[in-house]
């Protein structure tokens, strides 16, 4: 999938969550601007600090509502894992759920039921997803000359 693809899973909520953040707080930074000790800042630092802190806090949200719905999108407890990326310090909990996170279910070509992807047969309808040791009966990647779980031969 590329970018915009994986851009488009969140929702609109989750948009206007991160838009209205990013909003207030830049409100927050334009009161703050009058305030005499913020006017002996350089100019440089004054814009990073105006435009930086609101940008990342858009960022951060939306990076929560993609967690939100990329987990939906895989079958996980998307509410826990949205929990652990807003509570968990030093961004934490989204590290975790980029390295913990499920594969994309597939679909099963017969019953069209999601299916986890290394499944060899559908729990639904019991129908082959992907091809299967005949020895072992466990699935194998294509091309595979031998089975890597019991070392028979595989077929063609």
């Amino acid at each position: 999938m590329s970018f915009s693809d994986e851009i488009r899973i969140i929702s609109p909520t989750g948009w206007v969550i991160a838009l209205l953040g990013g909003g207030l707080f830049s409100l927050l930074v334009f009161v703050m601007a009058h305030d005499a000790g913020m006017r002996r800042w350089p100019g440089v630092g004054q814009i990073a600090f105006f435009a930086g802190i609101p940008l990342f806090l858009i960022a951060a949200l939306l990076l929560i509502a993609y967690i939100n719905a990329d987990a939906r999108r895989r079958g996980m407890r998307y509410v826990m894992w949205t929990l652990l990326a807003i509570f968990l310090p030093n961004s934490l909990g989204i590290i975790l759920y980029f390295v913990l996170r499920d594969p994309i279910p597939v679909r099963c070509r017969s019953c069209n039921s999601p299916v986890q992807a290394n499944f060899a047969f559908c729990p639904q309808c019991g129908k082959e997803i992907s091809s299967v040791c005949p020895a072992c009966k466990r699935a194998v990647a294509p091309g595979w000359k031998r089975c890597a779980f019991c070392g028979g031969a595989l077929p063609g």
